[in-house]
């Protein structure tokens, strides 16, 4: 359960970090004035990048965590 915990946490640590990242290098200012459907946009690519950060950091607090236990 402890497990579980920490990777939620540093998921959405992980997640909020590449979606400030996203949003610095400008990727929502595209989203917003993009043209067409909203599902045209990049939005498939921000939320893999997202997830990929949440997964990113979830999976080395896990990985700290072990080392960190004898």
């Amino acid at each position: 359960m402890q497990s579980v915990k920490i990777f939620a946490w540093w998921f959405v640590v992980g997640a909020t970090m590449a979606l400030s990242v996203i949003m610095i290098q400008g990727g929502i200012r595209e989203i917003m004035q993009a043209q067409g459907p909203f599902w045209e946009a990049k939005l498939v690519e921000i939320l893999t990048a997202v997830t990929g950060g949440g997964l990113l950091g979830g999976c080395v607090a896990l990985i700290m965590n072990r080392i960190k236990k004898p």
